[in-house]
């Protein structure tokens, strides 16, 4: 996992509330998945979203995995990405 990787996982259990469990679960089931497979980063956005409670709109949500896929994405965007 790269370190834009990991610090999104912090990130989500600093600022979303989900637990550290919920996140290791998520991270094992993407342990071996290619952070540059469009379905496979809007899987996890979706999934992320849910166990959050914090649902997300098509066009953020697009907006999340292009950043993610094209791994350009500051963990300062992504904190405001989750705010609005």
């Amino acid at each position: 996992m790269s370190g834009f990787q990991k610090k999104a996982f912090e990130h989500l259990q600093n600022k979303a509330n989900i637990s550290p469990d919920e996140i290791m679960k998520v991270a094992d089931s993407v342990k071996n998945a290619n952070f540059k497979d469009e379905k496979t980063v809007r899987n996890l956005v979706k999934q992320l979203s849910k166990m959050a409670g914090k649902p997300i709109s098509k066009e953020k949500e697009d907006k999340i995995v292009k950043a993610i896929t094209n791994n350009n994405m500051d963990m300062n965007q992504l904190n405001q990405m989750f705010k609005k």
